[in-house]
């Protein structure tokens, strides 16, 4: 077998199969032990493969999506906040809603978990398969902004929009200028008519949204299709931060 190793390596890697060689000893030993038939050694062979490229592509899929922390449900605390709606975020966590392209509003007072939040359910439908992106809303009119100057606007736009999840945090942080407005609507409009996901979090209610837009009617467009789709989820109780703060060294006496 050491004869023919090298020669199995470069065939492998000239079928874009090399992943197969970090497994490959292991599962000669199981064969050779009598543990696997020629059919069963080949089938786990392939599944490493399978398994390599899935782990590949999740990875490149969460360093697109550009996550301040990478969080996930599973280290979300529900017990540090009795008042959290828990089980309507553990159900909301089978992404239906993702499937059937709505999009949920996580809103409610400062610190109590809902970026987590919307960060873990951008983690699950990224493994899942999807494509997600995480933007403080500012930044991302900020971008938008930016395609106004260069007249690059419709190609950032689109970039925006064609992703299957857009995690939009501090939202209606402040008043919107009548620019930005737009932007948000063309953006939305566009997201809603092909069936995109939104999350988005605020502290606001979404109720209280349309007096920060400038144009009423631009409001009432953008904010009749956004929540009409939505799924709200109301998020309030103690600050969930001091949970996250490091521990205080003990003193040694």
């Amino acid at each position: 077998m050491t004869i023919l190793r090298p020669a199995m390596a470069d065939s492998l890697r000239a079928l874009k199969l090399s992943g197969m060689l970090e497994t490959l000893d292991a599962r000669l030993a199981q064969a050779q032990s009598g543990d696997l038939g020629y059919l069963e050694f080949l089938q786990i062979l392939c599944d490493d493969e399978i398994t390599r490229r899935e782990q590949m592509a999740m990875s490149r899929r969460l360093r697109r999506a550009r996550f301040d922390t990478e969080t996930t449900l599973e280290g979300f605390d529900f017990s540090a906040n009795p008042k959290l709606p828990a089980a309507q975020i553990r159900d909301l966590a089978a992404l239906r809603w993702l499937q059937a392209g709505e999009s949920i509003i996580l809103y409610g007072a400062v610190g109590v978990g809902k970026t987590h939040v919307a960060q873990a359910m951008g983690h699950l439908a990224i493994r899942a398969g999807a494509e997600v992106r995480f933007h403080k809303t500012s930044r991302i009119l900020a971008d938008l902004a930016g395609g106004h100057v260069d007249r690059t606007f419709d190609k950032r736009l689109a970039s925006h929009v064609k992703t299957d999840l857009l995690i939009l945090d501090d939202f209606a942080m402040r008043e919107f200028t009548p620019t930005q407005a737009d932007d948000l609507y063309e953006l939305i409009s566009q997201r809603v008519a092909e069936g995109r996901s939104t999350a988005i979090t605020a502290n606001r209610a979404p109720q209280d949204w349309y007096p920060l837009f400038p144009n009423p009617v631009v409001a009432e467009s953008l904010l009749d299709r956004l929540i009409n789709t939505s799924h709200q989820v109301f998020m309030n109780g103690p600050s969930y931060r001091p949970n996250k703060r490091p521990k205080a060294p003990v003193a040694i006496k």
